[in-house]
């Protein structure tokens, strides 16, 4: 069976000696590329380059396919495929077994020291075992900024600001990096600011991004990590006295408040409120979760883990292979797949199921909303309207007996949102925007009176009410 063996290049001296004698004792020899400094020495042996590949081939998924056919297409009994770096990429990689292993060709991926790795080593930085070595075309979208970070073949100054833009997600403009370089056979390295990174020169496939673990007080930006290690922080001995004794009960009624406050933020499209008070709701939900991880029930990372897994079960139509139509089989779809996810088996169980801690107006829409999705509802707003006026003479009649208010109130309230649901609005938005409204037009009468030199307190009912008509058609 033919063998083909993949020898990286590393940098000068960093080349193993299993890449070398492949190299050296291979019937055939092929190379990534001669247009390289660590590749030069190659040239006496008379390789087969890619370079006319990287030429002619318009996107990388050809690029790959086009190297692994040539690569693996020799007669002799081994060939080594001599690579930059430390190796070839997955992509390239997976094209290359596949197309091995139809034409009978047995490979062997030698390891290999990166750039990355070599600059790491002659920089002068120290790192431990915690570092994160990535190519600049494959950046993790979520970047740990307090452990070693090397970034390879940052190859274009437009790759480069693609990478600085990246990196101010999780590190300040002023952070000091190292940009690392060969010249002459072997890395120099430039300590810049990061917010400099692509205004430098001389970029190449062996260019090296060095970025040195940051310290907490050195950031400007976090993510949820570093949230919830404050709070571990608050609540630790020596902490803060008033976070460490709060419980789930103590923090209720601020989690509520903090939702309302989102609410507020969204309803009056102030995104720099809004960005503020999501945190504040964050900052509960993270609160909670903390709690239950001192008693070793659950942590942030379950609650994170509970809402993915959520996300992809009642979404089969993305993650799986379930047809939709649109919208209306979506929302079908999530409802059963919610009532077999909560082992519900029957109607009556899914409305018990909606929490008694709702509002008042968002429980009876929802129970109006569950017992509707088997049939049991009106057949439209007009018939339900004659209901409101049943409910109000049934009031009217508790009214003067002075018996049942409370119950025939609930009712005429319960059937006005029945009217407000099947005529697809809100009652909740449409109570707030009522009692936005009136607040309003109040300020605007009281401004009129204040205009003329009076005195809501001094003034009786007909004449605020002559007041408030000049209102409602001011506003």
């Amino acid at each position: 069976m033919k063998k083909l063996t993949v020898a990286p290049l590393s940098v000068g001296d960093n080349m193993s000696a299993a890449a070398l004698k492949a190299i050296e004792n291979a019937d055939k020899l092929f190379c990534q590329t001669l247009m390289h400094s660590t590749a030069e020495w190659l040239n006496s042996m008379h390789p087969v380059s890619m370079d006319d590949l990287y030429d002619n081939c318009t996107d990388f998924d050809e690029l790959n396919s086009a190297i692994a056919d040539r690569v693996t297409d020799f007669d002799c009994d081994s060939a080594a495929f001599a690579v930059l770096g430390g190796g070839i990429d997955p992509a390239l990689c997976e094209k290359l077994k596949a197309c091995a292993e139809k034409k009978d060709v047995a490979v062997q991926v030698l390891p290999g020291t990166g750039f990355a790795e070599c600059a790491l080593a002659e920089s002068g930085v120290l790192f431990g075992d915690c570092t994160c070595i990535c190519k600049a075309t494959a950046l993790p979208k979520e970047i740990n900024p307090y452990i070693m970070l090397g970034i390879e073949e940052i190859g274009t100054v437009l790759r480069a600001g693609e990478i600085k833009l990246a990196l101010t997600e999780f590190y300040p403009d002023e952070y000091e990096v190292i940009l690392s370089r060969i010249e002459s056979g072997e890395y120099k390295h430039a300590r810049i600011k990061l917010m400099e990174l692509d205004r430098q020169q001389g970029y190449g496939a062996d260019t090296v991004l060095i970025v040195p673990p940051a310290k907490f007080e050195e950031l400007t930006r976090h993510g949820a990590d570093d949230l919830l290690t404050v709070l571990k922080r608050l609540r630790a001995p020596g902490g803060c006295p008033w976070d460490a004794e709060q419980t789930h009960e103590s923090l209720k009624t601020t989690l509520v408040e903090e939702s309302y406050e989102v609410l507020d933020a969204i309803n009056t499209q102030d995104e720099n409120a809004l960005m503020e008070e999501l945190g504040d709701l964050l900052l509960q939900i993270a609160f909670h979760a903390e709690i239950e991880e001192e008693f070793a029930n659950f942590n942030f990372r379950d609650v994170t883990t509970g809402i993915v897994n959520k996300l992809v079960y009642r979404h089969p139509h993305v993650f799986g292979d379930v047809q939709v139509s649109g919208t209306a089989d979506v929302l079908a779809n999530w409802e059963v797949l919610k009532r077999n996810e909560k082992h519900q088996k029957n109607q009556s169980e899914v409305i018990l199921a909606i929490p008694k801690s709702f509002p008042a107006l968002v429980r009876s829409y929802k129970v109006q909303k569950k017992a509707a999705d088997v049939g049991f509802d009106w057949s439209s707003a007009d018939e339900a309207f004659y209901k409101i006026g049943e409910e109000t003479a049934e009031l009217r009649e508790a009214m003067r007996d002075n018996s049942n208010i409370d119950e025939e109130l609930g009712d005429l309230l319960f059937a006005v949102v029945n009217v407000a649901r099947l005529l697809k609005r809100d009652p909740e938005l449409c109570l707030y925007d009522a009692a936005e409204k009136f607040a309003q037009r109040f300020m605007k009468m009281e401004s009129l009176v204040m205009a003329d030199g009076l005195s809501l307190k001094d003034m009786n009912l007909e004449q605020m009410d002559a007041y408030w008509e000049r209102a409602k058609r001011l506003f």
